[in-house]
């Protein structure tokens, strides 16, 4: 599979910027599946690093980043070949990441986020459907679930939580999730 690279390689001992890492990959992940979330060069680190963070629909398992890692280092050592050595890191965006575009919320449904309203309201439950504007939120309030439908243009901020237990299958349910593997 032959990909498209810069037409001129770096100068000596200079390392790509952010943008030409994503212009050099971001086909070849799409390719396979996944997207660019971030890239961050830092060439003041010795040895200096390029850590590109990917993520897809099903997430990122350690063969997917295996094989990312290589396709990355490929591309990048055609470009870079004679820049110093560098480390090269793709990972994952982390468990408790932001949730920042549509993409994110369509990733994390059935997980439990926090989120963070303009007018300074902060819910906490398991993500649901989305439609792209909106978003249904599961939350307990005394005990009792709810659905509520927040709009994603009012979220300043929202948050995947750590769990450490099983989710509550009637939470699953009422996201709109099977709840296999959920307690009752």
């Amino acid at each position: 599979m032959a990909r498209d690279t810069p037409e001129r390689p770096l100068p000596p001992s200079r390392l790509p910027t952010t943008g030409q890492v994503l212009e050099l990959l971001s086909s070849a992940f799409a390719d396979a599946g996944y997207d660019i979330e971030d890239v961050r060069v830092d060439a003041a680190k010795r040895p200096p690093r390029i850590v590109v963070v990917a993520d897809g629909d099903s997430g990122l398992d350690l063969d997917a980043v295996a094989d990312l890692s290589r396709v990355a280092s490929e591309l990048l050592d055609q470009v870079a070949a004679d820049s110093e050595p560098y480390v090269l890191e793709v990972t994952s965006p982390g468990v408790e990441r932001p949730l920042t575009a549509e993409r994110h919320y369509r990733r994390a449904r059935g997980r439990k986020v926090a989120v963070t309203l303009a007018d300074g309201t902060s819910l906490t439950g398991r993500l649901g459907e989305h439609d792209g504007s909106t978003i249904q939120l599961v939350v307990a309030n005394r005990g009792v679930l709810s659905v509520q439908t927040v709009a994603l243009a009012d979220i300043t901020k929202a948050v995947v939580q750590v769990e450490f237990s099983p989710p509550n299958r009637r939470e699953l349910e009422l996201a709109g999730m099977t709840g296999e593997g959920a307690d009752g």
